[in-house]
């Protein structure tokens, strides 16, 4: 039992060390590959489960669902896939000084309708 267990481990790590390897580097999360790698190595069964559980970017569709050939569609109306949410292009730079001149056009806006509350009262008390 414990040779079984030992070759499972081994097996693991094997297909850990596997799929770092050829994996693309903007496909591999929090730590580079390179230590991926000596994480595995070192640690074979931790190391495996972390880098599967942790390591590693999986595809965005999940599990593969075979295709329906054309003449056992069922005929309803096609059904368009929700749009993508829109990401923001801008730098850490640019989104830092967007929210500078929000933050400058509140303050203003503030300013301006303390100014009209001000100047509202000041005719009435002088009369």
């Amino acid at each position: 039992m414990p040779f079984l267990f030992s070759l499972l481990i081994i097996a693991l790590m094997v297909g850990a060390l596997i799929d770092i390897i050829t994996r693309d580097d903007g496909q591999v999360k929090h730590l580079p590959k390179m230590v991926w790698l000596i994480i595995v190595i070192l640690l074979p069964l931790v190391g495996s489960l972390l880098w599967f559980a942790l390591g590693r970017e999986y595809g965005e569709g999940g599990v593969a669902i075979p295709r329906m050939r054309r003449a056992e569609r069922p005929a309803a109306p096609t059904v368009t896939a929700p749009p993508s949410r829109p990401r923001d292009t801008r730098t850490t730079e640019q989104q830092i000084a967007d929210l500078d001149r929000e933050i400058e056009e509140w303050r203003l806006r503030e300013e301006l309708e303390k100014r009209r509350r001000d100047d509202g009262d000041a005719p009435a008390a002088g009369a």
